[in-house]
């Protein structure tokens, strides 16, 4: 294999802290040898997240097997999912807010015909659901576990609690039509053919879709990483993906 120098187009404060985390989870390990330091570990763990680079071209890289440049990126990746924000600690951050906007996006997977609970009919293709909230100026506050691509929005920010927690602190959310009916602070744009609204209606509807574009904003972060373009790990260790992603966000931009 030829090996060649890369870069990946992120700051050095995400090296710095992935490799401070890997230093102190190595030293509670009482870890005396490795491979490859912190950082370096660091180095390979973002080139894996950002650039989606297999486990054989970055052994090839990095000078170790492809089984040892699995275990790093597997140690690493859960050390940052440890890390990230719960639910009820976005929700305290939301309720500073005047308000926040829920989406839920498909993260495309390698299926067959037979795995029919990851095939969403909506996007054409398997994956999984990842519901995003949003400030109002479309910055990535939280996103949530990953459930099968067949679930449907509305089910998903059911399951995770989404909506009770939001109702429960009074925070408006704005939201698509994918999630009528869901009730608390959740508003969603009037239902109906456009030739069938009223001008009032067809004004609100154009003001919230302006609002909910925003979040588009917080899409592209998670959809920067391009591992999250197309997932080849297996479901169960999806969403530990998603949150070593959002917790690389969020330390890194604030």
């Amino acid at each position: 294999m030829l090996v060649y120098p890369a870069g990946a187009d992120l700051s050095t404060s995400a090296l710095r802290f992935l490799a401070t985390e890997l230093a102190a989870r190595h030293r509670e390990q009482g870890t005396r040898w490795r491979r490859l330091p912190a950082g370096r570990q660091a180095l390979l763990v973002l080139a894996y997240l950002r650039c989606g680079h297999t486990y054989a071209q970055l052994a090839a890289g990095f000078g170790i097997g492809t089984s040892t440049a699995y275990r790093y990126v597997a140690e690493a990746v859960d050390v940052l999912a440890s890390l990230a924000p719960t639910l009820t600690e976005t929700v305290k951050v939301a309720s500073t807010k005047a308000f926040v906007i829920l989406d839920g996006t498909l993260l495309p997977i390698d299926g067959i015909a037979t795995d029919r609970p990851f095939y969403s009919r909506k996007h054409k293709k398997h994956g999984m659901n990842v519901q995003v909230i949003a400030d109002p100026h479309g910055r990535l506050l939280w996103a949530s576990p990953a459930l099968p691509g067949a679930v449907h929005d509305i089910k998903a920010a059911r399951t995770h609690g989404i909506i009770d927690a939001l109702e429960a602190v009074g925070v408006e959310c704005w939201a698509d039509k994918g999630y009528r009916g869901a009730g608390g602070t959740v508003r969603v744009p009037y239902w109906g053919r456009w030739e069938k609204l009223s001008a009032g209606q067809r004004a609100v509807n154009r003001s919230h879709a302006k609002i909910r574009a925003l979040v588009e904003q917080a899409m592209a972060t998670l959809k920067t990483w391009r591992l999250l373009r197309k997932l080849r790990c297996s479901t169960t260790r999806i969403t530990s993906h998603v949150q070593a992603v959002l917790t690389l966000h969020l330390a890194c931009s604030n």
